[in-house]
């Protein structure tokens, strides 16, 4: 019979390989996984709940709250971030090192249509426990995040944790409530022939990434020598799942929609764990001009674009943003759709 190894068991084996271990952040990716599945309870009822637009905010709603709950008494937390905002966590006599930001329920718009979404989050130390935490204290790179995770619910429900050994994926048990270890080091490819991107999007691209994309339709006969699918599931935890478990690079970039606001994802809380569970599978993300874990954010709701997965698809693109700035880009004015459509 093949050994199954728990979310709880896999935790403790890793937190024995570590000197010095205290056991806090153990507990805390434990909480996580608590509250994940009672999140994922309440997204399984999906119209029980309501339709339309009330569905999707009553459960984005209930997401945050049972997360906050679960951590609400916790001795491992110092404070949390959401897209809603800053919370402190504890008290004089119980404030923990650690910080949680987090997307409760990234994707949620969709789930009137029964759609895939997730929870996304990363830990980060306190700089300063001793003292009680301050907005400012989030505001570090992704280098220096601990541990970055994300929940699928879907027809399963999947648990992908990424720490300094490496990532590995748990589904949820449902007879027996437990996460169990069902894709161990998980490891992105370097090469891909599936793209992730929104093509509806292309009027508004930025000539690098229509670049990219025109090389991609060219197909085996173009200059990457070899067929592309290009495929958009609107919702980065299942796009992110996908990419992790199948290989592939997701491009939501910068267009002219975003060039004040900075770009579509919340950095803190979906863009920087992303990028840190990919690079530790092998893979690397950026903004198109600069690597996504080096960004020292500049404020708790900051947006960023983003681009991830499978090295080689994420270094051309890093390339042809690096030519475009540099003025070595002199393909930009041609047509991108001139002769071959996405669809066709």
């Amino acid at each position: 019979m093949t050994q199954r190894i728990t979310l709880t068991q896999f935790l403790g084996e890793d937190q024995r390989t570590i000197e010095g271990a205290t056991g806090d952040f153990s507990g805390l990716v434990g909480d996580v996984a608590i509250a994940s599945k009672a999140i994922a309870h309440a997204v399984g009822k999906g119209a029980l709940l309501g339709a339309g637009t009330r569905l999707c905010e009553r459960l984005r709603a209930e997401a945050s709250d049972l997360l906050l709950g679960a951590l609400a008494a916790t001795t491992h937390l110092a404070a949390t971030l959401s897209p809603t905002g800053f919370r402190p966590v504890g008290d004089e006599g119980h404030r923990g090192k650690y910080l949680l930001a987090f997307d409760p329920l990234i994707g949620a718009a969709d789930l009137d249509i029964n759609f895939q979404t997730g929870t996304i989050f990363s830990i980060l130390r306190s700089p300063d426990p001793s003292r009680p935490a301050r907005e400012e204290d989030f505001l570090q790179p992704g280098r220096d995040v601990v541990c970055a995770g994300l929940v699928q619910y879907g027809g399963s429900t999947r648990f992908v944790l990424a720490t300094d050994l490496g990532v590995d994926g748990f589904t949820l048990d449902r007879e027996f409530g437990e996460y169990v270890l069902t894709n161990p080091d998980l490891a992105l490819p370097p090469t891909t022939d599936e793209v992730a991107l929104h093509a509806m999007g292309s009027r508004s691209w930025e000539p690098p990434v229509a670049r990219y994309v025109k090389e991609a339709l060219a197909g085996a006969e173009g200059p990457r020598a070899r067929d592309f699918r290009i495929r958009w599931a609107a919702s980065l935890g299942a796009e992110t799942y996908r990419i992790l478990t199948r290989g592939g690079v997701y491009v939501h970039p910068h267009d002219s929609s975003t060039r004040n606001g900075g770009g579509h994802l919340h950095l803190l809380c979906a863009a920087q764990p992303v990028a840190w569970i990919a690079v530790r599978a092998g893979g690397d993300a950026i903004t198109g001009r600069n690597s996504i874990l080096d960004l020292v954010p500049s404020s708790l709701d900051q947006q960023v674009p983003l681009i991830f997965g499978s090295s080689d698809e994420v270094a051309r693109l890093h390339e042809l943003h690096r030519a475009y700035i540099e003025g070595r880009d002199e393909d930009e004015a041609e047509p991108l759709f001139s002769s071959r459509s996405l669809f066709r």
